[in-house]
Parts: C-alpha cells; sequence; structure tokens
C-alpha cells in the first residue's frame, strides 16, 4: 500500500502540476504545500561527486530494500514483537518507492538530468510534500548558507515519511526490547 500510494502521489503530481517552487497547491495555507521538485541525490539532495554516483545510490537503495526484506521474512519467524515488524515494513515501502524513481523514472519519465551518464538507474525522485516552517534569505554573516534561500524543512515524499516512521517504530521498538531483555 505504502508503494502503491507513494507512486500515485509521485505520478499524479507529475502529470498535473509544474515543475518549481513557484507552483504549489496550499493545502493548509502557507505551512502545507504541494510543490512538485526533482531529487537527484539522496535524502536532502546529497550527491556523490563523481559520473556514476547517482548509480551508486540507485544500488545502495536496491541492496536496502533486499536486506530490510529479508529481515522481514526473518523477523516473522522469530515472532519479533508487531511494532518491530511493521517499522521494517514502512522501511522496505519507502526504500522500494524510491528506488522505483532512480531505476525508471530516467526513461518512462525522462527525468535523468543531462549530466547523467544513462537515463535507466538514473531517474530522479519525485518529491512534493512541502511543510514551510521557514524560508527566506539566510544573513551573509551565516557561514555556509549565508545569502542563500533556505527552507528550514525539506520537501519529501510520502516514500520518506515511511522511511521517517519505521525508523520512529524501529527505534521505539528496539528501545522496548533492550529495557525488557535489561530487567531480565
Amino acid at each position: 500500500m505504502i508503494i502503491l500510494a507513494d507512486q500515485g502521489c509521485k505520478l499524479w503530481v507529475y502529470s498535473h502540476m509544474e515543475l518549481g517552487l513557484d507552483h504549489q497547491i496550499k493545502i493548509f495555507g502557507n505551512l502545507f504545500k504541494l510543490t512538485y521538485v526533482l531529487n537527484y541525490g539522496m535524502a536532502f539532495g546529497l550527491q556523490f561527486g563523481f559520473k556514476y554516483g547517482k548509480l551508486l545510490i540507485t544500488f545502495v537503495r536496491l541492496f536496502a530494500s533486499f536486506y530490510i526484506a529479508l529481515h522481514i521474512v526473518q523477523s516473522l519467524a522469530q515472532s519479533s514483537p508487531a511494532l518491530w515488524i511493521w517499522g521494517w515494513v514502512l522501511l522496505l515501502g519507502g526504500a522500494m518507492g524510491n528506488t522505483i524513481d532512480s531505476i525508471f523514472y530516467g526513461v518512462y519519465l525522462n527525468n535523468a538530468p543531462d549530466i547523467a551518464p544513462m537515463k535507466w538507474f538514473h531517474g530522479q525522485v519525485i518529491d512534493m510534500l512541502y511543510v514551510d516552517f521557514w524560508s527566506g534569505l539566510m544573513p551573509h554573516w551565516v557561514p555556509i548558507w549565508g545569502g542563500k534561500e533556505v527552507c528550514i524543512l525539506p520537501i519529501f515524499n510520502i516514500a520518506d515519511l515511511a522511511i521517517f516512521l519505521g525508523l520512529g517504530l524501529v527505534f521505539c521498538s528496539f528501545s522496548t526490547l533492550a529495557l525488557s531483555k535489561k530487567k531480565d
């Protein structure tokens, strides 16, 4: 369901919205908006600085998806707590959602950037959920970001949200398991 919701939302944004920060649909005033942007890198737009860096990111996403799926199967076999398993399921759905973008969108949506050495495995991830707590021009005296336009919360997608929530569940259930073992 996570993958279907993620891909459905991304494809709706792709087919119904214009790319860029200037074209937003306000959901809750200026606080929550839909904004169609592309992310060639990983979280927060971070990229590796070499020609096949995106290929590496895509393969890491693919490997992580397989590892997480295997971990879920093992957790089910061991009758692990439900929160633990649901956390990993959310992580898997999120990882697979962004992996689909990376593998296929460069070809099928033609969104691989001009710098990409090939379209396969170089698709850009579509982000659209924008919670605008604050954005503006940073003062020039601020190191690194001085004089640049900055938004406090990045624009993300349903897959990213699933990963965030999944990590939260995994960490909560891990700390609960650790506390229960400590009492024994």
